[in-house]
């Protein structure tokens, strides 16, 4: 017993940022808790996003914003899931698409291609953009991978083309980040991505694929109802509560 609570419960540094402008609601600002986790286990990693928190490297976060509570966080019901006919066009679309999973590394391809995708962003949807430097995505997507922190790499031959993050956990699949190469439009990357962690989750008989969060009216989400059926958290219960996940299908799918 003591031992479970421990790796519920590891040794951690826990502090909040200062407000910063939300990317998600236009005019709002965001405040995010933060627990720094040197040494996170796959067990307190599985309960923390089972609760709605995030992770990127060794930093579990998610927000605490004063008088908003637009995040809520969805996951996607991997034994029920059915393809719809898009989403099976982008699987013959990928059929010579080569797929690698591995542990998350870091050379000049990743950053490349990292930087890439987000000036394409920035000029598309106006996203902030400057170049990532290597410290940044090491600590970001390498660092406080462990045992159970993954990359998927999807390449055109020998040319990396995109890049996902995921956390495999005891309950399912958690994404973490993908960035891909905009000159590949017709390859629809973005879900393939995600038809492939179900995939995955389905082989591995895990229940649910962690899609981080919805925000209603962000055009950056407007993916994510696409894969039903689905669940949906609202708030961030503590370590010690059980989540109350209810069913979730968005109504407006295009």
């Amino acid at each position: 017993m003591n031992e479970e609570l421990d790796l519920l419960n590891p040794p951690s540094t826990d502090f909040s940022m200062l407000d910063y402008e939300c990317a998600y609601l236009p005019g709002r600002t965001v405040r995010m808790h933060y627990k720094y986790v040197n040494n996170a286990s796959k067990t307190f990693t599985t309960a923390v996003i089972d609760r709605g928190w995030r992770r990127f490297g060794k930093y579990f976060f998610h927000p605490i914003c004063n008088g908003c509570n637009e995040c809520k966080s969805i996951r996607i019901n991997v034994a029920d899931f059915q393809l719809s006919k898009s989403q099976r066009k982008a699987i013959s679309r990928n059929k010579e698409t080569k797929i690698i999973v591995q542990k998350p590394t870091m050379t000049r391809a990743h950053l490349n291609l990292y930087n890439k995708y987000h000036a394409y962003k920035h000029q598309k949807d106006g996203w902030t953009h400057r170049n990532i430097s290597q410290r940044e995505y090491f600590e970001n997507f390498v660092d406080g991978a462990y045992d159970f922190g993954k990359e998927i790499l999807y390449l055109d031959g020998d040319k990396l083309i995109g890049v996902d993050l995921i956390d495999i956990l005891d309950d399912g699949i958690s994404s973490i980040y993908f960035y891909y190469d905009p000159d590949y439009p017709r390859l629809s990357l973005g879900t393939y991505s995600l038809l492939y962690q179900i995939q995955l989750a389905k082989i591995l008989e895990l229940p649910w694929i962690y899609l981080g969060y919805w925000v209603d009216g962000c055009k950056a989400f407007a993916y994510k109802p696409k894969f039903q059926p689905q669940e949906i958290l609202d708030g961030f219960p503590h370590i010690s509560e059980i989540p109350q996940w209810e069913k979730w299908e968005f109504s407006e799918l295009s």
